[in-house]
């Protein structure tokens, strides 16, 4: 939590001084803080999750106390997350469940709490089920629909969303599930291009799950630097 209020501070300074953030976690937690930041300027800004969860557990759903799951509930002031750090931001809830795009994540069975949170709330959603195969134009139907609105957004990026199979990075690995490493960057490009895209927050890499020789962290590098040069080019 103390972690989370800090960035609060240092991104809200980066926000005014019209920067344009990249955050490297950390688990997903620490978006909680990004959002925090943002709401001081902007309390309408949109938040893409990229992410294999939906992290829509709380205290009471989750007793082992693992907030890496718990970072939406929070956002959104679902019932029974903590205080504290539901109420780090400068308003209470951060953002509203319309604020929220779910995109990529794999789904539960209906049963689980998780699901039964996403449905009461009808947060906007594109599962990995929607994305794989037509990756850039889902994220270009979810860009527009966030364009129409005319808000800036911030994109949450967890690394478990690509299939470990596949690209080998994520702390907590999705085997055969997820989406492929070029469907996640083909998304991330489109995304990043929009004049709107106004931060972004990468969390969930563990160095340890790579190959030894580095060829995966080095690739990862060149491709999100690709996509960070989208969005420069955009901006300029």
């Amino acid at each position: 939590m103390e972690v989370a209020a800090e960035l609060a501070t240092q991104i809200s300074a980066m926000f005014a001084a019209g920067e344009t953030p990249v955050v490297l976690g950390g688990d997903c937690s620490i978006t909680v803080g990004v959002i925090a930041g943002f709401v001081r300027h902007d309390p309408n800004v949109f938040l893409v999750y990229i992410d294999g969860g939906i992290d829509l557990e709380t205290p009471g759903t989750n007793p082992e106390g693992n907030v890496d799951s718990m970072g939406v509930a929070h956002m959104i002031g679902e019932p029974g997350s903590e205080e504290a750090f539901s109420h780090i931001g400068t308003r209470f809830p951060l953002l509203s469940p319309e604020q929220v795009v779910y995109f990529g994540f794999e789904q539960g069975p209906p049963d689980d709490e998780e699901e039964i949170v996403l449905r009461k709330y009808a947060m906007r959603n594109f599962p990995a089920s929607a994305v794989r195969g037509r990756a850039q134009e889902t994220a270009t139907e979810v860009l527009a629909s966030i364009t129409e609105q005319k808000r800036p957004f911030v994109i949450h990026f967890d690394v478990d969303v690509i299939n470990f199979v596949d690209f080998p990075i994520a702390d907590v690995p999705l085997f055969n599930k997820g989406l492929t490493f070029a469907e996640t960057m083909e998304s991330l490009a489109v995304f990043s291009a929009s004049p709107l895209f106004a931060g972004l927050v990468i969390t969930e890499i563990n160095p340890d799950h790579m190959d030894e020789d580095g060829t995966n962290a080095r690739t990862f590098v060149r491709e999100l630097v690709k996509v960070l040069r989208l969005a420069d080019a955009q901006a300029s």
